[in-house]
């Protein structure tokens, strides 16, 4: 009898540290995913501010005043301007294609 009381108590042992140890991984394991839940929502944030800026950076003025100052481009004259049809360029290449 006395051998088993030894054999439980052993085994009681055992079972307690193999708790702690558990407790103790659950405590690291949520630790971390506190810490990455806190970089997910900096990440978030970031992602917004950057969307942001995107939406400020391609506004139509803007690349207009870029593209003024600093390549040295300016709008055509509305006489220089010539606008091509996609079904008149289809029939002009058509027109080339059966000329032998």
């Amino acid at each position: 009898m006395f051998k088993l009381n030894i054999f439980l108590i052993l085994v009681l042992i055992a079972c307690a540290l193999g708790v702690v140890t558990a407790q103790h991984s659950v405590r690291n394991l949520f630790m971390t995913l506190e810490k990455e839940k806190e970089i997910e929502q900096k990440l978030e944030v970031e992602w917004g501010r950057l969307q942001l800026e995107q939406s400020t950076l391609i506004m139509h003025g803007r690349i207009e005043q870029i593209a003024i100052e600093h390549l040295n481009m300016m709008v055509p004259a509305a006489s220089s301007i010539q606008i091509v049809s996609i079904n008149a360029a289809e029939n002009e290449i058509d027109a080339e294609r059966v000329k032998p």
